[in-house]
């Protein structure tokens, strides 16, 4: 009565071992999908069934991981699509940025030249009130005079250079008179405490 019941649990088994390994390769796959995904990989059929450790059949095959795929692809397709208008949009923006600031730039570069323009024309007109109200001897007197402070700079120059020369002369004149007077002072100390009482201020060091 027992007999019919043994292929019965064998088969039973088998299904539960076969449940178990469809679920965990479900499970791989999921995961390995959910991490393309996080990382802008490509998603492919081989890749797929490379890194979950299934076969192409499987994912083939099994209409569970076929659409965890089939998400997977229309996802990472989705994604792609925002990244590029992303890009697109960051790329718009910086060349808007950069158009706004060229455009001030050259206001501002036009703003200089006029003010720039306005004040050679200032000038010019400032130079003509010069020669007109001037006459050639005052021109020529200038010029006479210029000469001159330019010749009284170099005179003056020259002497500056002179009397630094003299007064480093003297410096030194005045350090070694320094030395010598110091000199002087310890030889006086010295006769004095070698000197008797009494006879002190009889003889002196000679200068």
């Amino acid at each position: 009565m027992t007999a019919p019941t043994v292929p019965a649990a064998r088969t039973s088994r088998a299904l539960e071992v076969r449940r178990q390994k469809t679920a965990a390769g479900l499970a791989r796959i999921k995961d390995v999908l959910d991490q393309m995904i996080k990382t802008r990989a490509p998603i492919t059929m081989a890749s797929v069934a490379r890194t979950a450790d299934v076969s192409r059949t499987f994912l083939y095959e099994h209409s569970d991981a076929r659409t965890l795929v089939d998400e997977a692809m229309n996802q990472a397709a989705g994604r792609r699509v925002q990244d590029r208008q992303a890009i697109q949009d960051e790329l718009e923006a910086s060349w808007r940025e950069r158009a706004l600031n060229t455009e001030a730039a050259l206001k501002s570069a036009h703003a200089e030249i006029l003010a720039q323009r306005d004040q050679i024309a200032e000038l010019i007109g400032q130079v003509r009130d010069l020669r007109s109200e001037w006459s050639q001897e005052d021109i020529a007197r200038i010029i006479t005079d210029n000469g001159n402070l330019k010749r009284r700079i170099r005179e003056l120059t020259a002497e500056g250079k002179s009397l630094t020369g003299k007064l480093s002369a003297a410096r030194d004149n005045v350090r070694f008179a320094d030395k010598r007077i110091a000199d002087l002072e310890v030889q006086l100390t010295e006769h004095h405490t070698a000197t008797p009482r009494g006879t002190q201020g009889t003889d002196f060091p000679t200068i």
